[in-house]
């Protein structure tokens, strides 16, 4: 199907400082954000972090305590859900169980007295692919069949901007990664603007254009999904967006290309661009992937950043590859994701090790180093794991 032949052309969505205060706290402060029509955005966060709020505001379910709201270029701030060309698809489905699933799809065209209503409602289901089950009711369907009804429903209406609100959320892992590919088929294929709002990165990055983490009714960083991961900008976005690990210290020489940092008497070497402060201590992040280990000093290079020795005090086997947490001293922990190219761990549990880095793939962050903690607790992935890290950890500052 060509873009844009069923539904109209999406719209571009803009929040200008928009404030929402519910008594006692505040959701969201003076938040700005321009969506351009046809994208697929993601707002992306932990819950609390105001992002239903403010897709509840964008779909005039609350009213802003501040700011403005245009879609199209139309001020919808004071507009009632109903007059807003916006529809939204919710993690429940809402669908109506005792309906078909084309009369679900229909419902709302025929409530408005739409001429063809059933005809474009199998225009719909055509396009989630769910046509010949039209004649079932939805308890008849699976959880993932449900979630592609519940989306024909509101593109069926036409609207400019489409609203996803933790939409994959009640479906199993395989499901949920086969319906972030045909959701994002769709989206092209219709052309409408898509806010989704979610605390899943995988699916966020998977699916969106666009990604804006949010944190604390702030965005704190916003752009291309390989870029927030590649370069993040806060220690926030570093762990939340994935897994970092986090070394800090002064800033010991600087040139026009490169910043060098003493992290617990290792030199660790940074470009310049990637770093978002020049002087004074710093916090260097470097993801786990792109780590090596080594059971041997690895022979120093110019290309390449190295600490250790550190020791291994954790193994977990994930499939495709193994994450290994090494405490070195006076660094801390660092975990290291390991391809499984052969059979069985590269290191043991108490294995002596080196982790080494392309210094192309570090990145400095923005925040002063003394707000942000010396370990990363998320990356413990259980009591007995973290019993060896202090265990040895112990035995190497005595050493």
């Amino acid at each position: 199907m060509a873009q844009g032949s069923f539904a109209e052309a999406g719209a571009d969505l803009e929040l200008i400082g928009i404030t929402k205060r519910f008594p006692g706290f505040t959701a969201i402060e003076d938040l700005n954000l321009a969506i351009p029509a046809g994208s697929f955005f993601a707002l992306l966060g932990p819950s609390g972090c105001g992002k239903t709020t403010t897709l509840r505001l964008v779909a005039g379910l609350e009213e802003p305590t501040a700011g403005q709201i245009l879609i199209g270029g139309k001020d919808v701030t004071q507009s009632k859900p109903y007059q807003r060309p916006v529809n939204t698809v919710f993690q429940s489905y809402a669908l109506f169980p005792h309906m078909s699933v084309i009369d679900n799809v229909a419902f709302g065209l025929k409530r408005r007295r739409i001429t063809d209503a059933v005809t474009k409602a199998h225009e719909a289901l055509r396009l989630v692919e769910l046509d010949h089950l039209a004649q079932r009711r939805p308890a008849q369907l699976s959880g993932g069949q449900q979630q592609r009804v519940a989306l024909a429903r509101a593109i069926v209406n036409r609207p400019a901007l489409l609203l996803l609100d933790e939409p994959l959320g009640a479906l199993d892992l395989k499901l949920r990664r086969q319906m972030q590919t045909e959701l994002k088929h769709i989206q092209s294929e219709v052309g409408l603007t898509f806010l989704h709002v979610t605390h899943d990165q995988e699916e966020a990055m998977t699916m969106a254009d666009t990604v804006a983490v949010m944190n604390k009714g702030n965005i704190e960083q916003m752009g291309a999904p390989q870029e927030l991961y590649e370069l993040p900008k806060t220690a926030f976005v570093a762990n939340f967006l994935g897994q970092s690990n986090l070394l800090t210290g002064p800033v010991i020489s600087a040139s026009s290309t490169s910043i060098v940092v003493d992290v617990a008497g290792r030199t660790i070497e940074v470009p310049r661009e990637r770093a978002q402060r020049h002087a004074g201590d710093v916090t260097i992040g470097v993801r786990p992937e792109k780590l090596t280990l080594h059971t041997q000093a690895p022979r120093e290079e110019s290309l390449l950043n190295v600490i250790g020795p550190g020791r291994v005090v954790d193994v977990s086997f994930s499939g495709v590859s193994t994450q290994y947490q090494v405490a070195v001293p006076g660094v801390g922990t660092v975990v290291v994701f390991a391809q499984n190219l052969s059979f069985g761990p590269v290191a043991q549990i108490g294995s002596e090790v080196w982790l080494a880095w392309s210094k192309d793939h570090g990145f400095g962050l923005a925040d002063d180093p003394a707000g942000i903690s010396r370990f990363d607790d998320d990356t413990d992935t259980n009591a007995l794991a973290v019993q060896r890290r202090e265990q040895l950890e112990a035995e190497l500052e005595g050493a």
